[in-house]
């Protein structure tokens, strides 16, 4: 093998290494991206079930407000029709 070959095969050897440490680190941080962004979606879907956990006994009183008083609206509506 010539000088200007082995040269050349030298600096060939060196880009590959320093591609594969960029193409690792490159694939380590999407690993991470990856499991970072599941992590985030856990907690959010996990607190939003958690609030719904303790907002509802808020939440079924209110529906339960709100059928009271269309019950009661309807009633006084019915008063209305019985006097014509």
């Amino acid at each position: 093998m010539q000088p200007e070959e082995r040269e050349m095969l030298k600096k060939t050897l060196e880009l590959a290494e320093d591609n594969n440490k960029m193409l690792s680190s490159i694939r380590r941080g999407m690993f991470w991206g990856r499991i970072m962004r599941v992590v985030y979606w856990v907690i959010l879907v996990g607190a939003a079930i958690g609030v719904y956990y303790y907002i509802e006994p808020y939440i079924d009183s209110a529906v339960g407000a709100y059928g009271d008083v269309k019950g009661d609206l309807k009633n006084f509506g019915d008063l209305f029709k019985l006097s014509r």
